[in-house]
């Protein structure tokens, strides 16, 4: 008996508490969205579009099924053997032949003009008011605004989730797996085209709410383009499987009103030339340390640990490469080591960036080698290979 009523419990009390949990305002919104099946129309009209096709569909799709099994249920109730039915023998009925012919070929031509007109307007990628050229590496994105007048403003995206999430010392932010460092910054109301590739491996830039979705693929651009008609944050994710750490690199679109998009390119158009300006100068031991820690806690990390004792990629505390010849150390962070995941950060980060990261790694970790290196000595390394 004890038995039974904790089954009891399990199939009455259970269900009961759970039904009285999802009634509360939050609980309820919460359960929904977890049990959301159907697509999302998103925030552009070409998303609506989709959706409304999708529906269009569906409700076909439907109706026809509802009336095949209709008609399937009342012939085996109507036509059964128990009331004397007897099947009748005939080779064909032109009248039904004409009628599952038809039929169907209606209903494909009422899909297909609507599905025809969406395509139409999805690979119509002229006219854009804003090209941005979208490149992904092991693991992360890289953004490039093409200006018409030469002036392109370029940079790299990465997962920003603090390590302890990723590793469970910390407790899981509302965004986890899903924050980067630089987000991609578009302004509403504007025609946006998306130029999509790989610098590696296959990837795919997906983001649901503007309606991209694009494959990345080594030595071809593929286009897309979005018109975000509300301003927000909209996330997305690599959408195909391109290595160990495929899930490490989200996808963050800023869609903001013109003014601060303005505000937003003249700032980093800014920073541009902030970056050649600091081409010429020597930065001092304590300068290279701090700038290089935080691009090292931003793309080095995850593979070298946070002290530098090695993971997936080897320890660079005492290690030989960085206590070795600086040029070796140089060569490694340009060019990478083919064969295994060091990637080639050459073109990743600008000279600035790469001077400050190996002046951490020759000194960081008890390494202590005391030199310091320059913008213009990485430039002259990269001009002598």
């Amino acid at each position: 008996m004890c038995f039974k009523a904790k089954q009891l419990c399990k199939l009455v009390l259970y269900p009961a508490v759970m039904l009285l949990s999802i009634l509360s305002g939050s609980a309820w919104a919460e359960e929904a969205q977890r049990w959301q099946v159907n697509m999302t129309p998103g925030v552009t009209e070409i998303g609506h579009k989709i959706f409304d096709l999708h529906m269009l569909v569906f409700w076909i799709c439907v109706v026809t099924g509802i009336g095949v099994f209709a008609y399937l249920i009342y012939s085996i109730v109507a036509f059964r053997k128990s009331k004397g039915a007897e099947s009748a023998h005939f080779h064909e009925n032109t009248t039904v032949e004409i009628l599952w012919t038809v039929i169907p070929f209606l209903i494909l031509i009422a899909i297909a003009v609507p599905s025809t007109k969406t395509l139409i307007e999805i690979y119509d990628t002229d006219d854009a008011d804003i090209d941005i050229l979208v490149t992904g590496y092991q693991w992360k994105w890289k953004y490039e605004y093409l200006d018409a007048n030469g002036e392109n403003v370029s940079f790299f995206s990465n997962l920003s989730t603090p390590q302890g999430e990723i590793y469970n010392t910390e407790d899981k932010g509302q965004h986890y797996l899903l924050e980067v460092d630089e987000p991609v910054v578009v302004p509403i109301n504007k025609k946006v085209r998306f130029l999509v590739t790989a610098n590696d491996v296959l990837h795919s830039w997906w983001v649901p709410a503007i309606s991209v979705k694009r494959d990345a693929v080594p030595g071809f651009i593929n286009e897309s383009w979005t018109r975000i008609t509300e301003p927000g944050i909209y996330r997305g994710q690599c959408a195909e499987l391109c290595g160990r750490n495929h899930g490490y690199m989200p996808i963050v679109v800023h869609a903001v009103e013109q003014e601060e998009y303005d505000a937003w390119l003249a700032e980093r158009k800014a920073k541009a030339a902030q970056i050649r300006e600091l081409m010429s100068k020597n930065f001092t031991l304590d300068e290279q340390m701090a700038a290089g820690k935080d691009i090292y806690m931003t793309a080095c990390v995850a593979c070298h640990g946070v002290n530098g004792e090695g993971g997936v990629g080897k320890p660079i505390a005492g290690s030989a490469i960085a206590m070795g010849e600086i040029t070796g150390l140089i060569n490694i962070l340009v060019n990478g080591k083919a064969g295994t995941a060091m990637p080639a950060f050459g073109n990743q980060f600008n000279d600035v960036d790469l001077a400050a990261v190996i002046t951490y790694a020759r000194n960081g970790f008890g390494n202590n080698m005391g030199d310091v290196v320059q913008p213009i000595d990485v430039y002259n390394f990269k001009q002598g290979q």
